[in-house]
């Protein structure tokens, strides 16, 4: 399990000042779960997410990954950003590889290792391909696979479809759906968009403006619904979403008015 403990953060400001990020935030996300976090801009959505990588320290409160405590960034932590950091020099199945380099494996392992992830977000005939060769949707689907050569025990995404068209950012959410149900990774994803975190997560937390609170928690079914009957017209017409997209809009833009709700579960 994943753990963050009353976690908050400060910055000091441009004027001598201090800005609170994030205030006693407070989360779990287990084994085979994709946790969600939605909320307007700077509501320390990614500040959250930061921390959780290791590139960002709490001012207090803890983080720990299966009882570890995380003060650095590590191996045991995928990350997926909203833009792309491939290489450009570097070959689309040695970007795949590169945490693997890093690791020390031998040149042949790495490789078997990137091809079978090239596979599995459905690239495969594009490993010799160079990064501005691919749409912006295919070098995503890169990412997702670099940031899983190494095994890690949680992938952490900060709004990695928000750049994406529309068609093709549907198209990003079935594969991330496919890529969870075939590897049961746990997975911490940050968004702007409603519909994308009723659609992804199994549970969605809502934060409010700055100083980031977690005002809300959804525990939901929808996901596995798709994953199992992969039957989207079913899910977005289905009134309960049409009611929590309305209820959690409610607590975004009017956050003042919210309190923490927890264990909300829609069956």
């Amino acid at each position: 399990m994943l753990r963050v403990q009353n976690a908050s953060v400060f910055f000091p400001g441009r004027d001598g000042g201090v800005i609170h990020a994030l205030d006693r935030a407070s989360l779990e996300i287990d084994a085979n779960s994709i946790v969600v976090a939605l909320g307007a801009s700077g509501c320390g959505k990614s500040t959250l997410l930061n921390a959780i990588a290791g590139f960002l320290p709490l001012s207090d409160g803890s983080i720990t990954l299966d009882g570890q405590p995380v003060e650095r960034p590590g191996a045991d932590r995928g990350v997926v950003f909203q833009k792309d950091t491939l290489l450009p020099w570097k070959s689309v199945l040695d970007n795949v590889a590169l945490g693997l380099d890093f690791a020390g494996l031998p040149l042949r392992e790495r490789r078997d290792r990137a091809a079978e992830l090239l596979r599995l977000v459905g690239l495969e005939g594009f490993a010799k391909s160079a990064p501005h060769e691919l749409s912006g949707g295919m070098r995503q689907r890169v990412g997702i696979a670099r940031a899983l050569a190494t095994d890690p025990k949680i992938l952490l995404m900060d709004e990695p479809f928000g750049a994406l068209d529309s068609l093709t950012r549907e198209q990003m959410q079935e594969l991330l759906i496919d890529v969870w149900a075939r590897t049961g990774k746990r997975i911490f994803f940050i968004t702007h968009s409603i519909e994308e975190a009723l659609f992804l997560g199994t549970t969605v937390v809502v934060m409010s403006p700055r100083p980031g609170r977690i005002v809300a928690r959804f525990d939901l079914d929808f996901v596995r619904r798709f994953a199992a009957e992969r039957d989207v017209r079913a899910i977005l017409s289905d009134p309960e979403f049409g009611d929590l997209h309305n209820r959690i809009r409610d607590l975004v833009h009017r956050p003042h008015h919210a309190t923490v709700h927890r264990g909300e579960t829609l069956q």
